[in-house]
């Protein structure tokens, strides 16, 4: 997948982006922090390597709890897009069901099903009471890769 590539935007189109390097993983997130800033279950996306994705039009803006972990939004209709994690800014944490082609995000990993809702169910073949532990995620990712390429 080392020719991945794909472009996607906010609800309003005001805000898009270009991804030119594939995810390192997918996730779904059940922490209710998610389920508030996405009005839904959980939330989808993508670990996506810092430099293969580029915001192209418009500006977003820091929303959400305005910590050390940014989240970003459209400033007109207020999607929630992306995050750059405290301290791991190698990676992108994207919204994948944000871009125009959503084929192949179905989550690899699903995270906080400590905070569930009971009928949320995602498939994903990796579930995880709170985060993974931080040494799991070379093996994560590496079998996301092959994984993907099935």
């Amino acid at each position: 997948m080392t020719d991945w590539k794909r472009e996607g935007g906010c609800r309003c189109g005001q805000v898009r982006f270009k991804v030119s390097a594939a995810p390192l993983v997918t996730m779904a997130c059940h922490c209710t922090g998610c389920q508030k800033m996405s009005s839904s279950a959980f939330s989808l996306s993508a670990a996506i390597p810092a430099e293969g994705f580029e915001v192209t039009q418009g500006e977003p803006v820091i929303g959400g709890l305005h910590g050390a972990s940014r989240h970003y939004f459209c400033p007109h209709c207020m999607s929630w897009m992306f995050t750059r994690p405290e301290g791991m800014d190698w990676f992108v944490n994207l919204r994948s069901p944000l871009l125009d082609d959503t084929s192949g995000m179905t989550p690899f990993i699903e995270t906080w099903t400590s905070e569930k809702l009971p009928f949320a169910q995602t498939g994903a073949p990796h579930s995880y009471e709170a985060l993974p532990p931080i040494e799991a995620y070379e093996g994560l990712m590496k079998e996301y890769g092959a994984w993907t390429a099935k």
